[in-house]
C-alpha cells in the first residue's frame, strides 16, 4: 500500500472515521500539528476516543465544543485533560506504565489509528519516534493505520524508536519546535531534599529519576560520584551535566552497559541535540524499560520518585489529591519494586514536607478520602523530605510513625504524634 502524502494536516487526519479508538504519541513528541487538525475533523465525527499518556500543548483538544464528539481516555493526565477528568468529561485509567503496551498487544484495548510525530526517513526509509517511544511503539504495532507528522526538527533516535516509512497510511510534513522544559529553579526546600537524597547515592549506582525541581536538585549534588548508570523511564537535562562531569559512564551496568536506557526524554534543545543520532542513548519500549525483572538485573538500582502525600504507615499517594486525579500511576511501582529487588538497590520517595505554602503537611495520619495508593506500605523503602531521611524497610507501624514524624515539618510534628496515638495507638514520643 502506498503512503498518502498530504498537503495539509487536516487531509492526513480526514481518514479517521466515527467510533474510532485513537492512540496519540505523548510527552515531548505530542503531535500538536495533528491535534489542531483533529480538533477540526472531530466536529464532523462522533464517538471518537483519544487514548494518551501525558500530552504536551494539547489544549486545542480540550475545548468544550469537542466533548460531544471526542472523549479523552487518559493513562496519565496533563494540564489540558485534568479539568476534563474532574468534570467527568474524560476518563482516567490507572495502570502501571509497564503494562500499557501489554494492553495493546493482547488486544484488550483496540487501536484503530495511531497519530504520531516522527523524524524524516533516512536513506533506508526508516523514520524514528524521536524523543518518545514509551507505549507508542506497541500502539503502532497494533494500530490498523498510522498517521504521521514528519518533523525535520524531531531528533533521530536509536533503540526501538525506528519505524519504516512504508508503515504509514498518511503523512504530513511540517517543521515544528519541540516543547522546551528549562531546568527548574531550586529553592531552599528542593535544594535540601536534593542533598538528602544524594547522600543515599553511591559510586556505581544505576539511577532512575524523573523531571522537575527535585530530580534536578539530586543530580546537581552527584557530580563527584563515579561510574553512575542510567536506566530510567525518562530523563531530562540534569543528566547531561553529570555526563559532562564524567560522573555517568554506564560501564558498570549489567543491562545495556555503556548506554543510557530510557523510554522518553523531555527538556531543552541541548537535550534534544544530545540524543539526536546518539547510539549511546537507547530509547526502548516501555514494557521492557519498566519491566521489574529487567530493572532488578542491574545492581545498586537507585529509583527516585515523588509523591503528593504519605501517611504515617508508609502508604504513598502519587496520582491524586483526594478524589481529584492529578497525574497517574505511571512507572513508580515498576521501579520501586525493581530497585527493592536489585542487589544493593534503594527505592526513594522524595517530597517537600508541606503543601500550600506551608499550610498543609504532606505527611499525614491517614491519606485524604479517595486518595489513590500508588506505592503500598509493604513496598516503601526510603521517604525523604527537606528535614531528613526515613528508612521504613522492615519497620513496624510504630517505628514508621516515629521516623516519618521526625522528617515532617516541625509545625506539624506534635499534632501528628497525637493523631498517631489516637488512630493507631502509637505513642511516638
Amino acid at each position: 500500500m502506498s503512503v498518502n502524502i498530504c498537503k495539509t494536516a487536516l487531509e492526513a487526519i480526514s481518514t479517521i472515521e466515527d467510533n474510532e479508538y485513537i492512540w496519540t504519541h505523548s510527552m515531548a513528541a505530542t503531535p500538536r500539528v495533528l491535534f489542531s487538525a483533529l480538533a477540526t475533523h472531530a466536529k464532523t465525527r462522533k464517538n471518537l476516543t483519544l487514548m494518551q499518556l501525558h500530552t504536551e500543548r494539547g489544549e486545542v483538544l480540550a475545548d468544550e465544543s469537542l466533548t460531544s464528539h471526542l472523549r479523552h481516555r487518559c493513562y496519565f493526565t496533563s494540564t489540558s485533560t485534568r479539568p476534563l477528568i474532574a468534570q467527568g468529561k474524560a476518563d482516567y485509567v490507572p495502570i502501571f506504565l509497564s503494562e500499557l503496551p501489554k494492553l495493546f498487544r493482547s488486544k484488550e484495548q483496540a487501536i484503530d489509528t495511531a497519530i504520531i510525530q516522527v523524524s524524516p526517513p533516512d536513506k533506508h526509509g526508516m523514520c524514528t519516534m524521536g524523543v518518545s517511544v514509551e507505549a507508542t511503539n506497541a500502539a503502532c504495532q497494533m494500530a490498523k493505520k498510522i498517521i504521521a507528522h514528519i518533523n525535520p526538527r524531531m531528533p533521530r533516535t536509536h533503540g526501538d524508536a525506528f519505524i519504516s516509512y512504508d508503515r504509514f497510511h498518511s503523512v504530513y510534513w511540517q517543521e515544528d519546535e519541540l516543547p522546551q522544559h528549562p531546568k527548574a529553579k531550586l529553592d531552599d526546600v528542593t535544594q535540601a531534599i536534593g542533598e538528602n537524597v544524594a547522600a543515599l547515592i553511591d559510586d556505581g549506582d544505576c539511577l532512575q529519576m524523573g523531571i522537575g525541581a527535585i530530580p534536578d536538585a539530586v543530580l546537581a549534588c552527584l557530580k563527584n560520584r563515579k561510574d553512575l548508570g542510567i536506566h530510567t523511564e525518562m530523563f531530562s537535562d540534569g543528566v547531561l551535566e553529570l555526563i559532562e562531569a564524567g560522573a555517568i559512564t554506564n560501564k558498570l551496568k549489567k543491562v545495556h552497559p555503556g548506554k543510557i536506557v530510557t523510554g522518553f526524554a523531555a527538556g531543552t534543545q541541548k537535550l534534544y541535540d544530545f540524543v539526536d543520532d546518539n547510539p549511546q542513548v537507547a530509547f526502548l519500549d516501555i514494557e521492557y524499560v519498566n519491566d521489574t525483572s529487567i530493572i532488578r538485573r542491574n545492581d545498586n538500582v537507585a529509583a527516585i520518585n515523588s509523591a503528593l502525600q504519605v501517611d504515617i504507615t508508609g502508604q504513598v499517594c502519587a496520582d491524586s489529591i483526594g478524589t481529584s486525579i492529578y497525574s497517574g500511576v505511571g512507572g513508580q511501582m515498576d521501579f520501586i519494586r525493581g530497585a527493592n529487588l536489585s542487589k544493593g538497590g534503594k527505592a526513594v520517595i522524595a517530597l517537600p514536607s508541606t503543601a500550600k505554602r506551608g499550610q498543609l503537611s504532606r505527611i499525614v495520619p491517614t491519606l485524604d478520602s479517595g486518595a489513590g495508593v500508588v506505592t503500598t506500605r509493604a513496598h516503601v523503602h526510603y521517604i525523604v523530605t527537606e528535614y531528613g531521611v526515613a528508612n521504613l524497610r522492615g519497620k513496624s507501624l510504630k517505628e514508621r510513625a516515629e521516623a516519618l514524624i521526625a522528617i515532617a515539618h516541625p509545625d506539624f510534628r506534635e499534632e501528628l504524634s497525637a493523631q498517631a496515638n489516637q488512630l493507631w495507638h502509637i505513642n511516638s514520643q
